[in-house]
């Protein structure tokens, strides 16, 4: 499984088969999560001075597919938008990702989709959990690092900088001092777990994700009031 897909399960509770946190939220730590596995794998990288490119933009070193279609299909997005922020990016990124991720873990079976009505009339899907095994061994990974004090894989720290950047440990990882928790998160997000070049893009989509969320609750406030 891809990295965004493991972010999903967490971000979906395994009863109710509903995301625990909001929309804008998932949505766009998907998409980072997705820039953060090509940025991993040296596909993408954020300009530095020696580029091209604008420092801070994004540009793609490689070229070659993964043969995921969801990676290859975000390749495209970024190769055709080289040169921009990458905040101006997740949100091509993020369009019909989830449901393209939940309908592949319900194709694999681990999740189950279901199809329902809102008190009679309108219809709804909940994506509750249907083999927990995957899932099992991701929490079993993230609580190691955030309550037990070990150090992560990279993988493990790939989501957990995504948590962190949406601000959502607490919603997914059980335990009785949530603030303790949120500390550990953003420890080891700016820890020293991947090569420089990735966590200088890991940093960015961080920041990015952040940004966007940020302003769309802003410009929801603002149109609400």
């Amino acid at each position: 499984m891809i990295i965004a897909e493991d972010l999903l399960l967490l971000l979906y509770a395994d009863a109710t088969g509903k995301a625990v946190v909001e929309r804008t939220k998932v949505d766009h730590a998907l998409a980072g999560a997705v820039l953060i596995e090509l940025a991993m794998a040296g596909r993408v990288d954020i300009a530095g001075e020696n580029d091209t490119e604008r420092k801070g933009r994004l540009v793609v070193r490689d070229r070659s597919p993964f043969g995921d279609d969801v990676l290859d299909g975000a390749l495209e997005i970024i190769d055709d938008k080289e040169g921009r922020k990458p905040q101006n990016v997740l949100g091509a990124l993020a369009k019909n990702l989830r449901d393209r991720l939940l309908d592949r873990l319900a194709d694999r079976g681990v999740l189950e989709r279901r199809e329902e009505k809102v008190l009679g009339l309108f219809p709804t899907t909940r994506w509750p959990a249907a083999d927990a095994a995957a899932e099992a061994e991701v929490r079993s990974k993230l609580d190691a690092a955030l309550l037990l004090g070990k150090e992560p894989d990279p993988r493990t720290a790939a989501l957990i900088a995504m948590l962190s950047a949406i601000d959502s440990v607490q919603k997914v990882v059980d335990a009785p001092d949530r603030r303790a928790v949120r500390k550990r998160a953003k420890e080891i997000a700016e820890s020293a777990w991947a090569a420089e070049a990735v966590r200088k893009a890991v940093e960015a989509v961080q920041a990015a994700t952040t940004a966007v969320i940020v302003s769309v609750a802003v410009a929801g406030g603002a149109s609400s009031s």
